[in-house]
């Protein structure tokens, strides 16, 4: 089963890469490793228990809402035209500049998914605007989101602080360097790769986000509409503005699209329509593939490669140091979710530390952060997919793009924290 696992898996790869039908692939991977694990349901349980994701559906219908309504005002128009002159001053510098920014807004909204959603409506469309290939664009928005881990509230910080008996604030101040050169290396990383495959600048942009004329007036209310929610939950996320900390992504989607109506004026009807339509459109595109994506790995789980690859590192502890780095990274891009490969891991093995000659601290930041790299080069992140649809290519091209730097960032990481530190 293992060896049919790991072939099923390299085929899986090779079909995304060469683009066939992301859905498709996913879901038949996931149902053919259940039916040879013998337990064919499993396929049809993860199905189900995907469909219950609402958290996440909540956000992505209501981030792919907005984005139809704003096109429907033509708010998303008049800010790209409004910033992208400064914004192609910027040049390539726009790369990592907004990775380095989604990175920061990450510390407050600290969901990858819901984070690539926010700021991907607004950051993706711009840098298209601006001349970057979309692929570099969404790569971009989630090669920053693993800055969640310099929030001392993050769950996978307490965790640490489980078991390390120490406090939020001393975990956070423990890997806040090695995390800062992670962020850095990966913006860099994205800049480098966009150079050299001369996706940086000179994308064609569709004629309907830029209007060249001189006709065409910038208004600065309606310019500003498209930032309401991110502005609404920033704010709210870093209790500058309490009020507004109990709203969800969800709302401030909401907010933005009432604001759009007064400021615009447009029809009521027209705008309900477009936002159920995106909506709709949200639902058969990114949560169809989340959907067949946990599909995979329920035949993942099934075949028990995940299972074996944790005992493995369990039963080696000569090789600690190395797995706890590269196992959680790897169960990453397997399983698309950085959180669970950091659990599984902290709490079976990052509890013997010290039997390892190893600080629990720096074993357990490192098994955190290496799991959310991991997640951020995987094809079936629920982020990555997110921010694919936003650029409209496939969550393979954005994820190969991002890959270098990641696996960079986590041999450095490793390096620092448990040879160095």
């Amino acid at each position: 089963m293992t060896i049919s696992g790991i072939i099923i898996v390299i085929g899986t790869i090779y079909c995304l890469v060469k683009r066939y039908e992301t859905r498709l692939v996913l879901f038949c991977s996931g149902l053919l490793m259940t039916i040879i694990g013998g337990n064919p349901m499993a396929a049809m349980t993860s199905f189900s228990h995907a469909m219950l994701e609402n958290k996440l559906f909540e956000s992505i219908i209501a981030v792919m809402g907005f984005a139809m309504v704003m096109k429907l005002t033509e708010c998303d128009k008049h800010l790209i035209n409004l910033l992208i002159k400064p914004l192609k001053k910027a040049g390539t510098f726009l790369i990592p500049a907004s990775v380095l920014v989604t990175f920061f807004i990450n510390i407050s909204i600290t969901s990858s998914a819901g984070c690539s959603a926010a700021v991907g409506s607004i950051l993706i469309p711009l840098m298209i605007a601006a001349g970057i290939h979309p692929a570099i664009a969404g790569a971009c928005i989630y090669a920053g989101t693993y800055g969640a881990m310099f929030n001392p509230g993050y769950p996978q910080v307490a965790l640490i602080v489980s078991v390390s008996n120490s406090t939020p604030i001393a975990v956070v101040a423990n890997h806040f360097y090695p995390l800062l050169l992670c962020g850095v290396i990966g913006a860099t990383s994205l800049w480098i790769i966009a150079k050299i495959r001369h996706e940086d600048k000179g994308y064609q942009v569709p004629n309907n986000l830029i209007d060249t004329s001189n006709d065409f007036k910038v208004n600065i209310l309606y310019a500003i509409v498209p930032l309401i929610p991110i502005i609404i939950l920033v704010l709210g996320s870093m209790n500058i503005v309490p009020i507004f900390k109990p709203l969800s992504i969800s709302h401030a989607m909401i907010i933005g699209i009432f604001c759009a109506f007064f400021i615009t004026h447009k029809n009521p009807q027209e705008i309900s329509r477009e936002f159920w339509s995106g909506a709709g459109n949200a639902f058969g595109t990114v949560f169809g593939i989340i959907i067949c994506a946990l599909v995979f790995v329920g035949g993942l789980s099934t075949l028990g490669l995940i299972q074996q690859l944790i005992q493995l590192m369990i039963n080696i502890p000569s090789i600690a140091k190395i797995s706890s780095a590269i196992g959680p990274f790897l169960l990453g891009v397997m399983s698309g979710s950085g959180d669970a490969a950091a659990v599984a891991f902290n709490k079976a093995i990052t509890v013997h530390a010290a039997n390892f000659g190893i600080s629990p601290m720096n074993m357990g930041s490192v098994v955190a952060i290496a799991g959310a790299l991991g997640r951020t080069m995987s094809p079936v992140a629920g982020g990555m997919i997110i921010c694919a649809t936003l650029a409209n290519v496939s969550p393979m091209e954005t994820a190969k793009r991002n890959a270098p730097g990641m696996i960079i960032s986590m041999l450095i990481l490793m390096i620092i924290m448990l040879f160095i530190k």
